[in-house]
């Protein structure tokens, strides 16, 4: 097991934990991880654009002229594919299904790859446990700017604090901070974890992680 140092809310240091290295230890497969986050974007998509066909244009219910002796050709209605201002053929539609299909064992383990991927790295830090008394961003900067110093760590450049269980206090406060979320340790995915340079996580954090994901 990996040991890495525990942080408190002033950011000294003030013991140290243990990393389960079935979570925190896997080899990292980029073409596994690549491939769910790829599908979860896919499955966050949605399909705007939209062409009307002849059967959604409006008017034409009258045929042009008639059939035979007109010398032109012969038209059914202006909403035809051929009549400026008529249906489009084979243009986009908004039924179109962009999402793809992981299943749930592949999704669990590039996420695990993830994290180890970030342990590896030193881009987790743990906290013995990160609360405020009030939803203010001030604070939360003040704890973040703290915790970096004592780590040393540039934590402008995104972090993401990982709940135990949601605290409304803190996701309030961490919304007017640049580059800085939550989410709930039952809630993680392979976008989020990716989408920032480090993971804050309070101590009670990585029992639920070790408790929701196990291993693989």
């Amino acid at each position: 097991m990996k040991n890495v140092a525990v942080y408190n809310q002033q950011g000294k240091e003030v013991g140290k934990t243990e990393l389960e290295p079935a979570i925190f230890g896997l080899a990292i497969n980029t073409e596994l991880v690549a491939q769910v986050a790829q599908a979860q974007l896919a499955n966050t998509r949605q399909s705007i654009a939209h062409a009307k066909d002849r059967s959604e244009v409006r008017g034409g219910g009258k045929k042009p002229w008639r059939q035979k002796g007109t010398g032109r050709a012969r038209h059914a209605s202006i909403r035809s594919p051929l009549w400026a201002g008529g249906g489009v053929t084979f243009g986009p539609r908004k039924e179109r299904n962009f999402s793809k299909k992981i299943n749930k064992k592949m999704k669990k383990q590039a996420l695990l790859m993830v994290l180890s991927g970030k342990a590896k790295d030193d881009e987790i830090l743990i906290l013995d446990e990160l609360k405020l008394a009030q939803p203010k961003t001030k604070e939360l900067a003040k704890v973040i700017k703290s915790v970096a110093s004592g780590a040393k760590k540039d934590l402008s450049r995104g972090a993401l604090i990982i709940m135990s269980q949601k605290d409304e206090t803190l996701v309030r406060a961490a919304k007017n901070l640049p580059k800085t979320g939550t989410i709930s340790g039952q809630s993680l995915n392979v976008l989020d974890l990716l989408a920032v340079k480090y993971l804050l996580l309070p101590q009670g954090a990585l029992a639920v992680i070790k408790k929701t994901y196990g291993t693989v």
